[in-house]
């Protein structure tokens, strides 16, 4: 009999790895969240991003959402060191070249707005920045996941990433979650915020 599909939004914090098996005395997800073992994470966010990540033991989430072709939007926040300029911004709308493990690749246009300080929880450990330089804060969203990609991103256009939460995939927001909260959805609930076929 086939096992019940299983939903959920989990609000990573900085410094877990997004899995459930430990490696390199690193925390991981088993230290933040108690899920039945056949549940697993939708795609990654390095070690020090935080926000939304999806859990679910439904394969069809996995291969609809980490299809570049279906142009699924992820939502991200970005505080980055300098203050953005309007070059920067059009660079990252345009698309950029960033270097990945397997070679140089031009990021999709995306979109991306300077915006003031957001309200979000504070970070464990606190970010460490280059205080003459100042921070700013960035909207961007893509319809990729390449490996490390905003921080590759910003540090392309000249401003590194110092903090990086990721607040939505498609219309589902991390809403009142706060980092290491898990919120469990139903189906019909999940596929539809998601825009899933």
């Amino acid at each position: 009999m086939a096992k019940p599909k299983k939903y959920y939004v989990l609000y990573k914090p900085a410094g877990y790895l997004s899995q459930f098996s430990p490696e390199h005395g690193k925390k991981c997800l088993s230290d933040l969240v108690d899920v039945p073992k056949d549940v697993y994470p939708v795609g990654r966010l390095d070690e020090m991003s935080e926000g939304m990540l999806l859990l679910t033991n439904d394969k069809n989430v996995n291969q609809q959402l980490l299809d570049p072709t279906n142009n699924h939007e992820r939502s991200y926040l970005v505080q980055v060191e300098g203050q953005l300029n309007k070059k920067a911004i059009k660079q990252l709308k345009e698309g950029v070249e960033i270097t990945l493990p397997d070679g140089q690749y031009t990021t999709k246009p995306a979109k991306a707005q300077k915006t003031g300080n957001p309200k979000l929880p504070d970070r464990e450990p606190p970010v460490s920045f280059d205080k003459s330089k100042g921070v700013s804060w960035l909207k961007l969203v893509l319809t990729e996941g390449k490996n490390r990609q905003v921080r590759r991103m910003t540090a392309a256009v000249g401003f590194p990433t110092v903090r990086l939460v990721r607040t939505g995939i498609e219309n589902l927001d991390l809403g009142p979650l706060n980092p290491g909260e898990l919120q469990k959805l139903d189906r019909p609930t999940f596929y539809d915020k998601l825009n899933l076929l």
